[in-house]
């Protein structure tokens, strides 16, 4: 299957200097983005790389800033409305470890595992993907939108309900 928006860099060819990448998607790929994270639009989507090989140690770092502009429902007023995220993240690739390897390993809930690459290539723009996904809101609403819960079970509103309170009336 053909990503829409993609950029795969092969690992074997960075060199040990720093590289900078800036990835901006068109209008088209705004559509896919919109599509795969299940959003009322994107507006924009782009993000800034800065990654490092280190060869000594087999390690591979990679940080970013993501800066997007969705449209999102409220689950509360059902309005669309315009966010803006500016996502701050980090990677840490070990560019020779395996997944079979990785199982053999002992990490515990604390500790920073680094990520595995596959077929000696990282996505930069599934990445930045990725973290929107992480951040978006389960439940988004506008700023200052509260839901007030009105149950349908008070002593009030069951009187109010009750289609035998009629007859109670006429019994007396």
């Amino acid at each position: 299957m053909q990503k829409d928006f993609s950029y795969p860099l092969k690992i074997d060819e960075l060199s040990q200097n720093r590289h900078h990448y800036h990835l901006k998607a068109n209008a088209e790929e705004c559509l896919y983005l919109k599509e795969i994270l299940e959003l009322e639009g994107v507006q924009s989507f782009e993000a800034d790389f800065i990654l490092k090989k280190h060869n000594k140690t087999n390690m591979l770092d990679v940080e970013g800033n993501l800066k997007a502009v969705v449209l999102q429902q409220s689950v509360i007023s059902l309005e669309v409305f315009e966010k803006e995220y500016q996502v701050p993240f980090a990677y840490h690739f070990d560019t020779k470890m395996t997944y079979n390897e990785f199982k053999d390993m002992d990490y515990g809930i604390n500790d920073d595992a680094p990520d595995i690459i596959e077929n000696g290539q990282i996505d930069l723009a599934q990445m930045a993907i990725e973290q929107l996904a992480l951040c978006l809101d389960d439940y988004p609403r506008q700023t200052g939108e509260t839901f007030n819960f009105v149950s349908e079970f008070d002593e009030e509103t069951t009187k109010r309900a009750n289609p035998f309170s009629v007859l109670q009336n006429l019994k007396k």
